[in-house]
């Protein structure tokens, strides 16, 4: 993150934020109406009524602003470097539903068939996401420009100073621009802390906001200086500029930055229950829906792979194998076998390598395409597997020569959901052989991740990604 000079920054000046608001609101009132407004113009043959329906849309369009409005569009992260195009998705329809009540209760642009109105819903969808990624591209240009909303300082170059600052740097957005560190200890302290230049002392920073170059201050002393914090807080109230109080960096890193209420008093939650509430049912409906579908289109691929097995060599078409599931409770898990029924290692006490003399012919086709995982879709069905999820290993599998729960403390953590045909690991390139430690951490890294941020959204685009990473990976054997 390019540092902001102190002062100067356009983006600072009041009523700014109102402005770009003002904007925004005139930019989704537009869009919202745009390709109704063109349709009208194109089937409409009276110009009467063409000018009654133009009124209509301008209605129209204030009624999505007001919408977006009270779903939070316009919130702080509006600011933030989000994509947000699901709370948009939902928004925008949301307004929509608006217009479909026009058009069927009220028979308001009933010169419109479906696919006028679905060509209308999808345009202003795509012009929204547009929209915003042209807002993000603006975001960066002010970043780069050293441009923020907030001149922000970090009042104490303490260790969690030191965090907030990286933290900041590696999330930098146009919200707040860090442009140095204020602390009484000046001879003490280096010139630059964490990057950033070391501005003077407490009195230093009452002239910088006076003299309106900073507006925003990061109290970032330890929370057991309580007398200091108070004095400087009384003192900073005295002066036109936002003081924020910085949390326990180490605590937020664990939290994951969520918290709850409990009895009235926020804490912080270290772990909680993943796919809680209705998040069960629609991820079981989504594998349902998913499964079915994929083995309708698969069923005459898997016909011609459990020939090429029979003919290949001799030994059942399946391959059963106990491993872990959710909750830590072995599950049956198929596959196309692709082993020598004599060299078959039920457990996986020995992983495959490259010119692995178990492997048949036809075996080393289906692992290196994963078709040899198609049968697990089964195990979707049946309820002991998902779609999407961290993948099931057998109970003998090692890396390095360790066990896996052995090798990383965090590993069980993965049975907290359903394992997955396929999962964020794979297609970030952990796929195939686990032959080093880092390769079994990095793969539970990114199983952690998934759970903690599980969305429909998220399966649907690991599925999407499934297939290029299965064709390019060159890490099955």
């Amino acid at each position: 993150m390019r540092q902001s000079s102190v002062g100067g920054s356009l983006l600072a000046r009041p009523g700014f934020i109102e402005y770009f608001l003002a904007g925004c609101r005139l930019v989704h009132g537009l869009t919202a109406a745009l390709p109704g407004l063109l349709l009208l113009l194109w089937l409409s043959e009276e110009p009467a009524l063409t000018q009654s329906y133009a009124t209509v849309l301008l209605f129209f369009s204030v009624l999505t602003v007001m919408m977006f409005q009270a779903l939070g569009i316009y919130s702080d992260e509006i600011f933030s470097s989000l994509l947000r195009f699901r709370v948009m998705f939902f928004a925008w329809s949301a307004a929509f539903c608006l217009l479909l009540f026009m058009h069927q209760a009220l028979a308001m642009f009933n010169f419109m068939q479906w696919y006028y109105l679905s060509f209308w819903f999808l345009a202003s969808l795509m012009a929204f996401g547009a929209e915003r990624l042209l807002v993000l591209s603006l975001f960066r240009y002010w970043i780069r420009s050293g441009q923020h909303l907030q001149a922000a300082v970090i009042l104490g170059a303490t260790e969690n100073g030191i965090r907030l600052a990286e933290f900041m740097m590696r999330h930098a957005d146009v919200r707040s621009g860090l442009i140095g560190f204020i602390d009484d200890r000046i001879g003490r302290l280096p010139e630059k802390v964490a990057g950033l230049p070391l501005l003077g002392n407490s009195r230093e920073l009452e002239r910088l906001v006076r003299e309106e170059r900073i507006t925003q201050v990061l109290v970032a002393l330890p929370w057991a200086a309580e007398n200091r914090i108070g004095q400087i807080v009384r003192e900073l109230r005295r002066l036109p500029v936002n003081v924020l109080l910085v949390p326990d960096m180490l605590a937020f890193r664990h939290a994951r930055n969520r918290i709850t209420q409990v009895a009235g008093l926020p804490m912080f939650n270290v772990s909680e229950r993943p796919l809680d509430g209705w998040s069960p049912l629609i991820k079981r409906l989504e594998d349902l829906l998913l499964a079915s579908l994929a083995l309708t289109l698969a069923l005459p691929v898997m016909i011609l792979v459990a020939l090429a097995i029979k003919l290949d060599s001799p030994g059942p078409v399946l391959f059963r194998q106990k491993r872990y599931g959710y909750n830590n409770k072995l599950i049956e898990v198929f596959k196309f076998r692709s082993m020598y029924c004599d060299k078959a290692d039920a457990n996986a006490e020995r992983q495959t390598t490259r010119d692995d003399d178990r492997i048949t012919r036809v075996g080393r086709l289906i692992r290196k395409t994963s078709l040899d995982e198609l049968p697990q879709l089964f195990n979707v069905l049946l309820g002991s597997m998902s779609m999407v999820g961290p993948r099931p290993h057998a109970t003998a599998t090692k890396a390095a020569g360790i066990l896996f729960e052995e090798a990383v403390k965090e590993y069980t953590a993965r049975h907290r959901v359903k394992p997955g045909i396929t999962g964020w690991a794979q297609i970030n390139g952990y796929r195939g052989e686990t032959d080093t430690l880092e390769k079994i951490e990095k793969r539970v890294e990114f199983d952690l991740q998934y759970i903690e941020s599980w969305s429909v959204w998220f399966d649907l685009y690991i599925l999407f990604r499934t297939l290029p990473a299965v064709l390019f990976t060159r890490e099955a054997y």
